[in-house]
């Protein structure tokens, strides 16, 4: 009898489906009616993969009921409390489980949910997020976390609740979420701009629109010796030195004659000639100066020559002051004078000369003319030119009154066969003023003529 029920019970046993065959093997029993979720938070089943049994007892672990122990710290975990979900950094679940890490916080054990109170810790079993898991849609493989869950990709461990990482952790609950990746291609990340003290705009030419103003030289820089080389060297030695340096960089002596006007001019009925010519001989400096200038009528006698013999000095770049003599031979009477005068370039290349002659008998005159050379082309060559007389006193005997006497303007175009030979055409007005024009109508001349020119220019 005892033997037959044994082989019984053994039929029995062999005609029962294995455990590991059930379609829920491994399932947590599904709570009943009335039946309570674990007690506390942070408590797993015993032989769950995050369960640490040693925690048992030690401060901080929660008290778990019988058949719970306190979960795994993770205190293991450097980045607890980081935002892994940057926009643009992909989050990379365990290749083993897509689900492993998901934040389930809080989420009750929905009745809809066939799987509530399911053991999570195998890790073939992938846990489907319930509809309301306000986390779905979680960081897949290759998928870019949203950026608006601040714990995206947060290793919590627990489905219950997410764990606060401990105070140990110095990465612990930073603010991480939106914190953009900084920009290493910008060389002036995070400088400061505003303080920089940027040099002031001095415009100098059209090319550089500005520069910082240079510091004045020290005090000291205008002391000592003219000739700093003097401190060094014999100061004989170094005057001899500049000399021949001064000689032979500066000192070069040049002579030349230009005609600047050689001309024969035509109107009213009378017919005549004319002549303005100069040179010089010397160095840049000091300078010996002659002119001469005169005008007579065809047939006729010469009716005034002067010549002028100077000493020039070059007080400033482009101007001398000259001084000396000048003789004068008319048919009447002559005269000879003492000259004072400048000549020189004016800006804009007006070329000028000035001078007051006193007469051996006291007689003040002056005159003053002026020219510019206007160039059409490289040959062609517009020149106008003015001149104008005064004397200080009535001067009878020269048919000259005080005051202005006359003034002569005129313009000459010219081509350079050569720069040292251009024949010019042109024409010029002159008109006497005040006295000089009432002795000029008393012996029956014009006090007002036109003429035509042409003549020569020449130097060499």
């Amino acid at each position: 009898m005892i033997r037959a029920s044994a082989a019984l019970h053994l039929l029995v046993l062999a005609a029962a489906p294995p455990a590991f065959a059930q379609s829920h093997a491994g399932h947590l029993s599904t709570p009943q009616a009335g039946q309570a979720a674990p007690p506390r938070a942070g408590c797993v089943r015993r032989g769950a993969p995050t369960a640490d049994a040693a925690r048992l007892g030690q401060p901080g672990a929660p008290a778990c009921p019988t058949g719970y122990v306190p979960e795994r710290s993770p205190a293991a975990d450097p980045h607890a409390g980081h935002d892994m979900g940057a926009p643009g950094q992909p989050q990379v679940a365990p290749a083993s489980d897509p689900h492993t890490g998901h934040a389930m916080p809080e989420t009750p054990a929905p009745s809809a949910d066939p799987h509530a109170g399911h053991d999570m810790g195998a890790p073939e079993q992938p846990q489907a997020a319930p509809p309301s898991d306000p986390h779905a849609g979680h960081a897949m493989p290759e998928t870019p976390a949203p950026s608006a869950d601040p714990h995206a990709g947060h290793d919590m461990g627990a489905p219950a609740r997410p764990q606060a990482a401990p105070p140990s952790d110095p990465h612990a609950d930073h603010p991480m979420p939106g914190t953009p990746a900084p920009v290493a291609a910008d060389p002036h990340a995070g400088h400061d701009m505003a303080g920089m003290a940027m040099p002031p705009d001095v415009p100098t030419s059209a090319d550089t629109p500005g520069r910082p103003p240079e510091d004045p030289a020290p005090p000291a820089a205008s002391r000592g010796p003219a000739h700093a080389a003097d401190l060094l060297f014999d100061p004989a030695e170094m005057a001899a030195a500049r000399e021949q340096m001064r000689a032979e960089n500066g000192d070069v002596r040049t002579t030349a004659v230009v005609f600047d006007r050689l001309e024969a001019n035509l109107g009213d009925g009378e017919e005549g000639f004319a002549w303005d010519a100069e040179g010089w001989s010397g160095g840049d400096i000091n300078r010996f100066w002659w002119k001469s200038e005169g005008e007579g009528g065809f047939g006729d006698e010469v009716e005034e020559a002067g010549v002028q013999a100077l000493y020039s000095r070059a007080v400033a770049p482009f101007w001398d002051v000259q001084a000396g003599l000048r003789q004068t031979w008319r048919p009447v009477e002559n005269r000879t004078d003492l000259v004072i005068g400048v000549q020189g370039l004016a800006p804009y290349w007006f070329e000028v000369d000035a001078a007051l002659f006193l007469s051996n008998k006291g007689e003040l005159t002056a005159a003053a003319e002026g020219e510019y050379d206007q160039r059409i082309t490289n040959r062609w060559i517009l020149q106008p030119r003015a001149e104008v007389n005064l004397s200080a006193e009535d001067i009878p005997e020269l048919s000259i009154g005080a005051g202005l006497t006359s003034v002569q303007l005129g313009a000459r175009l010219r081509y350079e066969i050569r720069k040292e030979f251009a024949p010019y055409i042109g024409v010029e007005w002159t008109k006497r003023f005040g006295r000089t024009a009432d002795y000029l109508e008393a012996a029956g001349r014009n006090t007002e003529d036109t003429r035509i020119v042409v003549g020569l220019r020449a130097w060499f």
